[in-house]
């Protein structure tokens, strides 16, 4: 049975780490590096940093905090915002991530993924896709949620997984931040449509959220989530002894 991974998203904006609802009124939370030693040191399975404004602020992604916080953790890194070209891919690799997650970057170049799941490998290319239903449609958004590139996202994410995508991370922009549970309609039709690990984002709001993620998507590999981790609302190791009480299999 595959195990199921716990992943803290940190949105990190102007050196700090952030959180709104629906991808809007963004809040000042905690330092990035001290936020990513405590969820190492608590039992998360990987981190994800999102530098969230490089996108739209048309500038590259930090790198000091990067290097400073991939020293301090012993847990799988991915990071994004802002990664445009192979020598972003380069760079942040460098800087100490294990994988690189594109979204903006790769819908302004349609060829961003291939060449990077040819130069690193599939498994180190993630594609995050911000997903909001439009006139009931799962519609592709970029610049973090601020652009409708009228794209359907089922057919965006079979693309990218075509192309060398290694693992997709579904982003709702409906659920973002709510606390009413996760997208489970959207989650659903991603994945029946592809055959790599999908991740949940978006709506987490208790222990609860997980398990019926977990039991009513059992293709879904991983459950990520911002707010109920950084305010404390939710302990990880309280929500792995719950999830494997529910049968769910788990790293303890």
């Amino acid at each position: 049975m595959i195990t199921k991974r716990i992943i803290p998203c940190l949105d990190v904006k102007d050196g700090r780490v952030v959180k709104g609802v629906n991808f809007k009124g963004l809040n000042d939370v905690s330092s990035p590096v001290s936020l990513a030693d405590f969820y190492s040191k608590s039992g998360a399975d990987e981190l994800v940093f999102y530098d969230i404004t490089a996108s739209a602020e048309g500038r590259k992604l930090f790198t000091d905090i990067l290097t400073e916080a991939a020293e301090k953790i012993f847990i799988p890194l991915t990071v994004g915002g802002g990664i445009n070209t192979v020598d972003d891919f380069d760079r942040v690799l460098k800087c100490g991530a294990d994988k690189v997650s594109v979204n903006s970057g790769a819908i302004k170049n349609r060829s961003l993924i291939s060449e990077a799941a040819k130069k690193y490998g599939d498994q180190c290319v993630v594609l995050s896709a911000d997903v909001k239903r439009v006139d009931g449609r799962f519609t592709v958004f970029a610049r973090g949620g601020r652009d409708n590139t009228g794209m359907d996202a089922i057919e965006w994410i079979k693309k990218c997984v075509s192309d060398g995508a290694g693992e997709i991370v579904v982003n709702s922009i409906d659920t973002d931040g709510v606390k009413g549970g996760f997208d489970l309609e959207m989650l659903e039709a991603v994945c029946d449509a592809v055959n790599v690990p999908v991740i949940a984002s978006g709506g987490a709001g208790c222990m609860d959220d997980f398990i019926k993620l977990f039991k009513a998507i059992p293709k879904v590999d991983a459950g990520l989530a911002a707010s109920i981790f950084h305010f404390g609302e939710v302990d990880i190791k309280d929500l792995k002894e719950k999830l494997k009480d529910n049968g769910i299999n788990v790293r303890i």
